[in-house]
């Protein structure tokens, strides 16, 4: 009893930490001089803890249904949602980029075909019932703006940077191509809404000033659309030859480049504008928050569309950039968990909430005639 207690304040967005640790394992598969046996390790380490977290969820909707609802409808916590998809497509596709080393191939496709359908299914799902409720039930103003409403959005842009890895191992013909083109009309899904919110963002910021001082780290989520559909169309564009017809399939190669190119330009900017911020509010005294596992996936994407314009381009400028972005992913990773394990461990996390100012235990609280309510 004293364990489900712990987890009624077990939110979506511990999803997070199940993210950050897969992309730190998928993106080091990515690059050229990758170690595979510790690539290998981070990815099986993102699947224990998806496991644990998938079964803490499943006792958490058993014992505190009501407060499970009440994240769906609390308007700060419901975007979170789309962290459930992401961390089944992160760990899907660390399956085939790094875990089936350790697993085999055969396995690695079991488990990411499974995971990736469930994730695509659940980021669909997320991407159109969060916004819904944003507008009939949230009501949220523009000074409530924050890059967590991009949580959401960008799960199909996960799924589309992550389903071409399976398309090989579908039988050839139909298979292929639904599932290539399928993957594009996802990146297309994504990208169109990702850029009617990101005005909202930047308008917030520019009219209501800096972000509260913990929710600083959130300012990297806006590079995990943008790194992340860099990785989708470098995707597509490798599995293209052979599935998608002639001249589409190297229109596909030209658009990456040419997509990737300027897209990249941007994220490099934000990266640098979000850090700017990061330490502006750190010596304002920020302190550890679950919020720091923003920093990791998004510049995690980075590192996958750095790796993928290296590859199209043959750049050596790319392949630079993507090393130096993935030592930054490595500080981001363990400042992160170092910062929840300190904070599972003191108790500091998943703490009960305090009682709302002015009000008394329900026991005290005594009618006109007497009678305890």
């Amino acid at each position: 009893m004293v364990t489900t207690a712990r987890l009624r304040h077990l939110g979506p967005n511990w999803y997070a930490a199940v993210m950050g640790t897969a992309i730190v394992g998928s993106a080091g598969a990515a690059l050229p001089s990758h170690v595979r046996h510790l690539c290998a390790a981070l990815w099986a380490l993102s699947l224990l803890l998806l496991l644990a977290l998938l079964a803490a969820r499943a006792l958490h909707w058993a014992h505190h249904r009501d407060q499970a609802r009440q994240h769906l409808f609390d308007p700060a916590t419901a975007p979170f949602h789309g962290c459930t998809a992401m961390a089944l497509l992160a760990v899907g596709g660390g399956a085939l980029s790094a875990g089936r080393y350790w697993i085999g191939t055969r396995a690695a496709v079991a488990l990411d075909t499974v995971l990736f359908s469930a994730g695509t299914a659940l980021g669909l799902a997320a991407a159109v019932a969060v916004p819904y409720l944003m507008v009939t039930r949230h009501r949220p103003t523009l000074a409530d703006a924050t890059p967590v409403w991009l949580l959401p959005l960008v799960a199909p842009m996960v799924s589309a940077a992550l389903g071409p890895a399976l398309v090989p191992h579908l039988p050839p013909g139909q298979s292929r191509g639904t599932l290539l083109l399928g993957c594009l009309a996802l990146f297309g899904l994504s990208l169109l809404a990702t850029l009617l919110m990101l005005p909202l963002l930047l308008a917030r910021l520019l009219l209501h000033g800096p972000l509260p001082l913990a929710l600083t780290p959130a300012l990297f989520l806006v590079l995990g659309p943008l790194g992340q559909s860099t990785t989708a169309t470098g995707a597509i564009a490798d599995l293209a030859p052979g599935v998608v017809p002639a001249p589409y399939d190297r229109g596909l190669v030209v658009f990456a480049v040419l997509y990737g190119v300027p897209v990249m330009g941007f994220a490099l900017l934000w990266l640098a504008f979000a850090a700017a911020q990061l330490v502006r509010a750190r010596r304002r005294g920020m302190r550890f928050s679950p919020t720091w596992w923003g920093l990791t996936f998004p510049v995690g994407t980075c590192v996958t569309g750095a790796a993928s314009l290296a590859r199209h381009t043959g750049l050596a400028v790319y392949a630079g950039l993507a090393a130096g972005l993935y030592a930054l992913l490595l500080l981001a990773w363990a400042a992160a968990a170092t910062g929840t394990v300190r904070g599972l461990l003191s108790g500091v996390l998943l703490p009960a909430p305090p009682p709302a100012r002015g009000a008394l235990p329900a026991a005290r609280v005594h009618t006109r005639s007497g009678a305890v309510r």
